[in-house]
């Protein structure tokens, strides 16, 4: 096996896959991705970042964006677009203090456009709309809390997620301190982020810097995870690797491991598929870091280079093999996988409201839609959470699914959080639990990606379900896990849920129908590019037939599965397009 780049042709287990792609040039030419960004920096002509940089960025935890909304009227008046960054943070197990709570808050409300905080589906907070003048000051702020965003986009294993688990306090603990030791151990060990950001002393660099990521770094983007089942709320499947916790006695002692799951794909190309992940068995707990080097080197290496469509784990694990690859990571991690312990995924939603842990501390999971912290006219949440943090004694905790945990919370500290918490809109008991289970990406103005609506879209099209499920007396508990993505790149984990909406075109979506609750099934398209009305008569029409034909506590994913409404979805490229 080999990876040619004097040829740029790439030839992995004696099989050609072709010339490189553009972006292996990109990396191999970016001098450990310093690239001219520091040139760029200073250029007043443009707000945005030229050539390679628009891409190298990325690496360094930044994607550039513009309004959308605005874009047109822009051109009209001979303007280039709005360029600004999205900068996503590296929060491992998505724990932060009351003290960096109040410093983004205030970076985000002097320094972006949009003045808002977004919780993401990866367990962290991004900024949205900062100028180029601004970034800079964006790192250091970041920097003198002791936050940085190094790999947290691009080639690169990015921000792992842990389930943030608030009731079993000691096992979580256990879990997160491990997804801090991943994170650590995966990261780029370039200095290029200190030296452009933080105006670190420049270095000389060699090809022995990136012994785990190698001088090209990764052929695609690699998601990891930590989960402690029963709960899902990383979604396993949508992950390139995952260590599934396994505890005797409330201690952790060692964890299954799940590689290749990954959802995003191409509209109109059968090569790209969403992918459950394999189970390549159990390893104790002082193998996770040898493991986990060998499942990302064996990626780098075997990784298809020449077609980023097809460049994730996912798609490597199919072309050569699950257990050829699985035979590998063993051999470079010097382990052999034993039988995967028993374990169940049963719910993948955050138990919204107090509980209490097994500590005698309580924490306080907040719903906040769509992630989205804003002071909004009657609802000023972003200023809730702040006067929180400045009384606060314990951490807060960003969920995968976009929501924020108030941890660790003394009882003489609970009445008067849970008042601040009502008077800014952050307890609402007439939320319902279907809103609760619904989510979406960003998508528009700001996602290039973007297709359809999803966020501004949501709200509403949750509120018309709401009413479909009242309409046919169904009692409050059964809800339905929806999700919405603006494109199919998969960041809102719509092929996951038991409806995902996939966006195609402005007010148009793919409609999926058939995950379960525990998030270890994905759905199959049921409809394709239909609107936003035609998708609540088909919901309408099926909920009713839930509602009738089910039988005792079934979930209406499962119904569609067993009423033959849909078929049942065995992963692969063959099953999904079926």
């Amino acid at each position: 096996m080999s990876t040619s780049t004097t040829t740029h042709t790439q030839s992995v287990l004696g099989e050609e896959l072709g010339p490189l792609a553009d972006n292996e040039r990109l990396k191999r030419e970016s001098n450990f991705l310093r690239g001219t960004i520091e040139q760029d920096l200073q250029d007043p002509i443009t707000g945005g970042f030229t050539s390679d940089n628009f891409q190298l960025i990325r690496f360094h935890g930044m994607y550039q964006q513009d309004d959308r909304d605005i874009r047109n009227e822009r051109v009209k008046q001979k303007l280039e677009p709005l360029h600004n960054v999205m900068l996503r943070a590296r929060m491992p197990g998505g724990i932060i203090s009351p003290e960096q709570w109040l410093a983004i808050d205030k970076f985000a409300t002097d320094h972006s456009l949009y003045g808002s905080i977004r919780l993401t589906t990866r367990q962290t907070f991004q900024f949205h709309g900062v100028l180029k003048p601004n970034i800079k000051l964006m790192h250091q702020t970041l920097n003198s809390i002791g936050i940085d965003s190094i790999a947290t986009a691009g080639d690169v294993n990015r921000n792992v997620l842990c389930t943030t688990n608030p009731v079993e306090s000691e096992l979580h603990q256990q879990a997160y301190q491990w997804a801090k030791k991943i994170s650590e151990h995966l990261l780029p060990k370039t200095k290029a982020y200190a030296e452009i950001w933080l105006d670190g002393e420049k270095v000389e660099t060699t090809q022995d810097d990136e012994p785990i990521l190698g001088s090209h770094f990764l052929p695609r983007k690699f998601k990891t995870t930590v989960v402690i089942p029963p709960q899902n709320d990383v979604d396993v499947h949508a992950n390139d690797l995952n260590f599934v916790a396994i505890a005797e006695q409330g201690k952790l002692v060692g964890f299954n491991v799940l590689v290749g799951g990954g959802l995003a794909m191409t509209h109109g190309d059968t090569s790209t598929y969403p992918r459950r992940a394999d189970d390549f068995g159990y390893i104790p707990l002082d193998k996770t870091l040898d493991v986990a080097a060998a499942v990302v080197t064996t990626q780098r290496d075997w990784g298809n280079r020449s077609n980023r469509k097809n460049a994730k784990t996912k798609y490597t694990l199919d072309r050569v093999g699950s257990d050829v690859f699985k035979a590998e990571v063993e051999k470079r991690a010097g382990v052999v996988f034993e039988k995967s312990r028993p374990y169940e995924f049963t719910e993948r939603g955050d138990r919204i409201g107090w509980v209490e842990g097994i500590d005698g501390k309580h924490h306080l999971t907040l719903f906040i839609e769509n992630g989205r912290l804003l002071d909004y006219p009657d609802k000023p949440l972003k200023s809730g959470v702040a006067k929180i943090a400045r009384i606060h004694q314990g951490d807060f905790r960003m969920t995968a699914n976009q929501n924020l945990i108030v941890a660790g919370v003394p009882s003489e500290e609970k009445t008067q959080i849970e008042r601040i918490a009502i008077e800014h809109g952050l307890m609402d008991e007439t939320v319902s639990e279907q809103r609760k289970n619904s989510m979406a990406c960003v998508a528009f103005p700001t996602c290039p990606l973007a297709m359809a609506e999803a966020e501004r879209f949501l709200p509403e099209f949750v509120t018309d379900v709401e009413k479909i499920l009242r309409k046919h007396d169904l009692p409050e508990q059964d809800n339905i896990i929806l999700r919405v993505t603006g494109c199919p790149n998969g960041c809102g984990r719509a092929m996951l849920a038991e409806i995902g909406l996939v966006g195609k075109a402005p007010g148009r979506y793919n409609l999926h129908l058939g995950g379960n609750r525990g998030g270890t099934r994905v759905p199959k398209m049921y409809k394709e590019n239909i609107s936003d009305k035609q998708i609540l008569q088909e919901i309408d029409h099926l909920v009713e037939r839930w509602s009738k034909e089910r039988l005792e506590g079934e979930c209406f994913g499962d119904f569609t599965i067993r009423s033959g409404i849909i078929d049942e979805v065995v992963v692969s490229k063959r099953d999904f397009y079926a």
